[in-house]
């Protein structure tokens, strides 16, 4: 079993707030981190998909009443909603009596910003935090080898550690018919499997491409409207990344539609039926593909009132990530799947632009040396252990 860093800041945050959400799309390991904190700290775990624990909850003040000395951990807590307005009570209730901290914690596979339209009545009351799939801090921080598979099978933990790469893309495959064929309709939208599996697939043909909505709707036969309808879904499954572009007026003209990821790398790679890393090596969805692999571990550890953007111009002036940190700062980010790096005009073009106060480039290899013009090369674990010291 591999030990999630994320593990102890939960167990952190449980001891200075009543509440806690942890966010992450399903199978990345929120039960197990659940389950792994219930054996230090007495807790009653429920599953809100099983109707027996379901039930349970109809009367929450009821059930906390016969378990106030437990952390109650309620599992896919999006399934119902309308449990975090009696919670406000509850809460507020174990305050005054000095219990001010380790009272809940949720587990739900839909975004943060979709809870907290949940959970407003518990601002001040919640703390919120996304568990990422397995990165490469966490499994493949010295080891070229370790990268390789973590990028060709992607960071669910059951797709990562299984014996061979066919059962690997067999779990990823499941996975994918799962979410769309039980999942997704268990939200509400009646969207049929097909169809969202082939825009699924779209977007991992043209992973870390600038969103076309017209494209993507001709091919499917449907509208823009519908196109960003399926967006915002996918988004909000945690499945998908919308990357903003950076439109700081600077009297340029910029290129203003956000860069589309299919967040996991496995989960890109199942889509289009690439089952081992030579495969994927010879595929046209390479570059994009380790683009977004880079993204997602960097975002993995990346302080959380940092924001991503990307650069683009008209003219080429381009830099792939682009961290604003709290107060201005900026990192910029190129990044390469070369194990001999080179710098991109665009990317020069770019950082004359905006100006950044540290420029990198990540590669694949395992050096860290100097570039030009202040613009370091720098490996994927050793950048991401740069941003956990911020």
């Amino acid at each position: 079993m591999i030990k999630r860093r994320l593990e102890s800041q939960i167990i952190e945050a449980l001891e200075r707030s009543p509440s806690v959400a942890l966010l992450g799309p399903r199978q990345v390991g929120k039960t197990t981190i659940a389950h792994n904190i219930s054996e230090t700290t007495p807790s009653v775990y429920l599953d809100l998909e099983n109707r027996r624990d379901l039930q349970k909850v109809q009367d929450i003040e009821a059930f906390h009443g016969g378990n106030s000395d437990k952390l109650i951990v309620l599992d896919e807590v999006q399934r119902l909603p309308e449990i975090f307005a009696p919670l406000r009570g509850i809460i507020d209730q174990e305050r005054r009596k000095g219990n001010r901290a380790g009272l809940f914690l949720f587990l739900g596979s839909a975004s943060i910003d979709l809870l907290e339209q949940s959970s407003e009545s518990l601002a001040g009351r919640i703390a919120y935090m996304e568990l990422h799939p397995i990165d490469a801090t966490e499994y493949a921080e010295n080891s070229l080898d370790k990268l390789n598979s973590l990028w060709v099978r992607g960071g669910f933990p059951e797709s990562l550690l299984s014996a061979s790469d066919q059962n690997s893309l067999n779990w990823r495959h499941d996975f994918i018919k799962t979410y769309l064929e039980r999942d997704i309709p268990r939200l509400g939208p009646r969207i049929p499997a097909e169809t969202l599996e082939r825009f699924w697939t779209m977007l991992a043909h043209n992973q870390g491409s600038v969103l076309n909505a017209s494209h993507l709707a001709r091919n499917l036969d449907v509208s823009g409207t519908t196109i960003g309808r399926y967006l915002d879904l996918m988004t909000d499954l945690l499945l998908v990344r919308r990357l903003k572009p950076w439109t700081t007026n600077m009297g340029k003209r910029l290129i203003k539609a956000p860069k589309i990821y299919v967040r996991d790398s496995g989960i890109t790679h199942a889509l289009l039926n690439i089952p081992d890393y030579n495969s994927l090596l010879g595929h046209p969805v390479v570059g994009g593909s380790w683009e977004g692999f880079v993204i997602e571990n960097i975002m993995s550890v990346a302080p959380s009132r940092v924001q991503p953007y990307y650069y683009g111009t008209p003219r080429g002036a381009e830099i792939d990530l682009i961290l604003e940190f709290p107060g201005g700062t900026k990192w910029a980010i190129e990044i390469k799947r070369s194990s001999a790096p080179s710098i991109s005009k665009g990317f020069y073009k770019g950082c004359e632009d905006i100006n950044p106060e540290r420029r990198f480039v990540v590669y694949s290899g395992l050096e860290r040396f100097p570039m030009n013009k202040d613009i370091i090369a720098i490996p994927l674990p050793n950048l991401m252990q740069e941003l956990l010291k911020q």
